[in-house]
């Protein structure tokens, strides 16, 4: 079974319509889950914690979309480093 890594992590927007954290150095990493049904389940508990807040968001990121094991590697990486 192939693993589909998600990472959900969030923080206080510059204004709640756009996509900007008003300090990137504080953006809350909850954490990285193996599937997306956990990390749905782990979005919504910090997003219902966070309800009353309009400019805190949290996101879900889908780590597996961005690595394509198939595609062939960058010269960094043929570099090692």
């Amino acid at each position: 079974m192939t693993q589909r890594l998600h990472l959900v992590f969030g923080g206080e927007l510059v204004d709640p319509t756009k996509t900007v954290f008003k300090d990137p150095e504080k953006i809350h990493v909850v954490g990285i889950f193996p599937d997306y049904k956990t990390a749905y389940n782990a979005w919504k508990a910090e997003a219902q914690r966070t309800v009353d807040d309009a400019h805190t968001r949290y996101f879900i990121a889908h780590i597996h979309r961005l690595r394509d094991e198939a595609a062939a590697a960058s010269p960094t990486e043929e570099l090692g480093l």
